[in-house]
């Protein structure tokens, strides 16, 4: 008789059904993922049935996660920690533009950017979807151009706008500066211009 994981551990269910509704997955989606069947999931997330370590192995597969981690309480809030080594990049012009929020995405996308003196974020300013759209300068200054006009900002300092709005980020000084980039919900991959995706 196959050993089964959720007798050890009766939180298993809920565990999965978090970590799941986290990466954005429906359940057809999380059963593709994982080889297992969509009934067999929603019966394991509402604790009707138990899942064998044959099955506990394949969800966390189709999770993006270890068995363990599945297993582990202290880990379901949370989809783990991002390292600023490992996250994706987009070179602009005399910047960077990091991804903070890993698709797939819930209701937020995220993105930080650095800008060494005269960077940008391109020539000229470019608008996406239309989302609510927060910009917070991290470090240093920058001059934000938003549908025509210019707002010095500074350290702490942020706006609100929408992502439709035509936009554009540069570094007048002479110190680097950093910022971060919220938009919710999340807008779509397919911006007819600009950088990909926010900004």
């Amino acid at each position: 008789m196959e050993r089964t994981a959720a007798g050890d551990d009766a939180g298993l269910g809920p565990r999965v059904a978090v970590l799941r509704r986290l990466r954005g997955m429906s359940l057809r989606a999380l059963a593709a993922a994982s080889g297992v069947s969509s009934s067999f999931l929603s019966q394991l997330e509402n604790g009707r049935t138990n899942a064998s370590v044959a099955s506990l192995r394949k969800i966390a597969a189709g999770l993006g996660v270890s068995p363990a981690q599945l297993l582990d309480d202290s880990a379901v809030h949370t989809r783990g920690v991002l390292r600023a080594a490992d996250r994706p990049r987009l070179q602009l012009e005399g910047a960077e533009k990091f991804v903070v929020a890993l698709p797939p995405l819930g209701n937020l996308e995220v993105y930080a950017g650095r800008f060494r003196p005269g960077g940008s974020t391109g020539p000229e300013a470019y608008a996406h979807g239309d989302s609510q759209e927060i910009l917070v300068v991290t470090a240093g200054e920058i001059v934000l151009e938003l549908g025509g006009e210019r707002y010095e900002m500074r350290v702490d300092d942020s706006i609100e706008f929408l992502s439709s709005t035509p936009h554009r980020v540069r570094n007048t000084s002479d110190a680097d500066a950093a910022v971060l980039w919220i938009n919710s919900p999340p807008t779509p991959d397919e911006a007819p211009h600009g950088p990909p995706a926010t900004g």
